[in-house]
């Protein structure tokens, strides 16, 4: 009888479904913004003040965002998990990965949201 040693964490089925989910929603939200900006293409700074006006396209932004910066992540942690062996190394660089995108979408979040920015 062969034993095997299983090593790693098993992410592939998860990963495989949460790049192809955040892909679909990057695409869904590229086609909505171009059909947006196709029938009413900003101009200046006051036209994307309206487009952005409205709840639908900073949700939409944001979820397109939060979906890249995980998509991103899943790539990152997997070019890391392949190419450095250094565990100490790769730990380090994947929090630095981790704090940068979490920095990323906090950021995202207070440009979509900000309390003194008048979208209206």
């Amino acid at each position: 009888m062969v034993k095997r040693a299983l090593t790693g964490a098993h992410y592939g089925l998860f990963d495989w479904l949460a790049q192809r989910i955040t892909a679909f929603v990057m695409i869904v939200f590229v086609l909505y913004a171009a059909a947006a900006w196709l029938f009413s293409a900003p101009h200046g700074h006051d036209g994307w003040k309206t487009i952005f006006g409205y709840s639908g396209m900073r949700i939409g932004a944001f979820l397109f965002l939060v979906s890249l910066f995980w998509h991103a992540w899943v790539g990152i942690r997997n070019i890391l998990m392949d190419y450095v062996h250094a565990t100490a190394i790769r730990l380090a660089l994947q929090v630095l990965a981790i704090l940068s995108l979490l920095f990323y979408a906090i950021w995202s979040a207070e440009i979509l949201w900000a309390p003194g920015t008048s979208w209206r």
